[in-house]
């Protein structure tokens, strides 16, 4: 069965995935609002509430998500942020970032530039496997705007862009 489609639609649909089956999540919450009686109207409401939710949540991953084809490996677990490359790597916790920034002269690849309060560095290409699971990090920082990520990511700047950094608490 993987033979039937090729390469590149396959990776399409993965890409896509969460926002078709939110879609389908939605036609059958409206099927159920137009059609049912009582309760099943109400789920219907609520089924369609979750599917525009989850889509427009699925967009965002999805313009996040890149090929995958990069060097090294990225892992989260316990929110520790771990990149293992063929020539560096480290490990950061994800609540001692201090600055996140994208840098387009990296080579091979551009790379997210993740500062710690201590002034550790990580540096991440864009396109590492499980690369894509940096959205939900990064989504959880605090006062970040997703949309200004986005952008900066798809238009792929000239130079360094700090995307995000801690606002330092003032003392007086």
């Amino acid at each position: 069965m993987t033979d039937f489609f090729r390469p590149e639609v396959r990776a399409f649909f993965w890409r896509w995935r969460e926002v078709l089956l939110a879609g389908v999540v939605f036609a059958m919450g409206l099927w159920w609002a137009l059609t049912g009686v009582g309760i099943n109207e109400w789920l219907g409401y609520i089924f369609c509430l979750i599917g525009i939710g989850w889509g427009i949540a699925g967009v965002q991953r999805a313009r996040f998500a890149q090929d995958g084809g990069g060097p090294g490996v990225v892992q989260i677990r316990e929110r520790r942020l771990a990149y293992f490359g063929p020539l560096d790597g480290g490990v950061i916790d994800v609540v001692d970032l201090a600055k996140l920034e994208i840098d387009p002269s990296s080579h091979p690849a551009p790379s997210w530039l993740l500062t710690g309060i201590d002034g550790q560095r990580l540096s991440i290409p864009i396109n590492a496997k499980g690369a894509e699971d940096l959205f939900d990090v990064f989504a959880s920082l605090p006062d970040i705007k997703t949309n200004t990520v986005l952008d900066v990511l798809s238009r792929t700047p000239d130079a360094r862009v700090t995307v995000w950094s801690r606002v330092k608490p003032l003392l007086h």
